[in-house]
């Protein structure tokens, strides 16, 4: 079973504890292994079949949030302790900035995690945030400004429960999202939005609306050969 990146030290750290504990305490010891088996299948690293098409989620999790925000439509996935936790690139883009913001340790499934510390990483026109919790305060990156990353690709993982969120790019609404509050993704496999070049973005819906008034409402030329025919 392959695990998250570096993630194998919390592992070897209770080994090495209860290897510690063995003389004095099997108890204490048995259960330092039972807690490294429990590290190893948290950070557990899956293989994912990403679709040929689509926006596919960041992050294993139930979706929690659905906001349209000023930077643009904002997807709050809740990552509980039994989840994959390795987060990855929903879309194909160019990492513009990796970024840590600090901030407070507050339950993530908490609208109080909107405060939390956090590493965002910013695209050409959608950002990604790893928000930590009250126990997860490790949030850790696989990618650098300036790569270009996959859809579905590995971008990071975060430790012991958590949030993740997407910003996504001005022309998507709620609209455009397949998912709802309360539904479950699996990051790198569930599409939830289509693809760009099936969105319509806020500019073209409203020149669509305009070219079906004008089409409507005749000109005052026409108007006037309709009425004097009639």
């Amino acid at each position: 079973m392959s695990v998250a990146n570096g993630s194998l030290r919390y592992a070897l750290l209770a080994v090495v504890v209860g290897a510690v504990l063995f003389p004095f305490s099997r108890v204490a010891s048995g259960a330092c292994v039972v807690a490294a088996v429990g590290v190893i299948y948290f950070h557990r690293d899956p293989a994912r079949v990403v679709p040929p098409q689509g926006v596919v989620a960041p992050a294993d999790g139930k979706v929690t949030v659905i906001r349209e925000e000023e930077d643009g439509l904002r997807l709050g996935i809740y990552m509980s302790g039994w989840d994959v936790h390795v987060n990855r690139a929903p879309m194909d883009g160019t990492v513009a900035n990796v970024e840590h913001v600090p901030g407070a340790n507050k339950l993530a499934f908490t609208k109080d995690a909107e405060e939390n510390e956090r590493l965002r990483f910013e695209f050409e026109d959608y950002t990604l945030e790893q928000i930590a919790g009250t126990f997860a305060r490790r949030t850790y990156s696989y990618v650098d400004p300036g790569q270009a990353v996959a859809r579905g690709q590995r971008i990071g993982h975060i430790s012991f429960g958590s949030r993740f969120d997407m910003v996504f790019p001005p022309e998507y609404g709620p609209d455009d999202l397949t998912v709802d509050v309360g539904h479950r993704l699996y990051g790198g496999e569930t599409v939830i939005a289509p693809q760009r070049s099936q969105v319509t973005s806020d500019a073209e819906r409203a020149a669509d609306a305009a070219g079906a008034e004008a089409v409507e409402e005749p000109t005052g030329d026409a108007a006037a050969s309709s009425a004097s025919s009639a």
